[in-house]
């Protein structure tokens, strides 16, 4: 069976109801609606019938879609793969993207996590700026690190659960350079990058595994002997890297 996901995403006011086949998601956060269909043996069937029923939905409940800021990306990593017909939304075309943005992280047709990273490595630097002026104000050690783990940490950890497996040892070390030139400037060991990807981790994994309502919990499932998690079983290094996989990884080597 060969499969490749399709992701729509439209700015939507969320009040949309549960997709109508298992095979299609519907991911909804304030005025964004993404939608996330898997195409099996090139069926498009559940995913066009869900796409036309948020068209119906929106037109019923006075919403009105905007094809122009609304994207289709497919992802697809067959060898040999065939063209899918353009899809429409009230007759408008929908722009078929190599990427897009969602909830602040940019998500690729290959799923590499470069462009996000470059992002928050930019924001990062230049928020840089602000920690190196208030050192020349002579404030304290204390609350420069306040203010590092405030305004410059929390951007270089947006997401970092679901981005930081997958990062290349060059990205990952690009990561590290930002930290250290905040250690420089503040005069005092920081936590690393891998090391906060670690504490975030096995957090995120400990609330899912409290949490017998997250869709993910089922994931979590323990051996006979109770010390240990079931593995789950990867094909490749892209799943492999990926959340679940990851979690499961750290929460065994306790």
């Amino acid at each position: 069976m060969v499969s490749s996901p399709l992701l729509l995403s439209s700015p939507l006011l969320s009040f949309l109801s549960s997709p109508l086949h298992q095979s299609v998601k519907l991911i909804k956060f304030a005025d964004d609606t993404t939608l996330i269909g898997l195409i099996s043996n090139g069926d498009k069937t559940a995913y066009r019938r869900e796409v036309a029923q948020l068209v119906s939905w929106c037109g019923h409940n006075n919403l009105q879609l905007n094809a122009q800021k609304t994207v289709e990306m497919i992802v697809d990593f067959r060898k040999v793969t065939a063209p899918l017909p353009p899809l429409a939304l009230m007759d408008s075309p929908i722009t078929i993207a190599d990427s897009f943005r969602f909830l602040g992280t940019t998500i690729t047709r290959d799923l590499k996590w470069e462009p996000t990273i470059s992002s928050l490595i930019k924001k990062a630097q230049q928020r840089m700026f602000f920690l190196r002026k208030l050192r020349k104000l002579k404030l304290p050690p204390r609350m420069l690190a306040q203010f590092y783990t405030a305004i410059i940490e929390s951007v270089l950890t947006s997401s970092i659960t679901v981005w930081y497996a997958g990062a290349t040892a060059r990205d990952r070390l690009r990561l590290q350079r930002v930290v250290r030139a905040a250690e420089k400037v503040i005069g005092c060991r920081l936590p690393s990058i891998q090391d906060l990807y670690i504490s975030r981790t096995r957090r995120r994994a400990g609330q899912i595994t409290a949490d017998p309502s997250h869709p993910g919990h089922g994931l979590f499932s323990p051996l006979p002997s109770g010390r240990r998690l079931r593995s789950i079983r990867t094909k490749t290094s892209r799943y492999m890297n990926s959340f679940f996989p990851s979690a499961i990884r750290l929460l065994n080597t306790k």
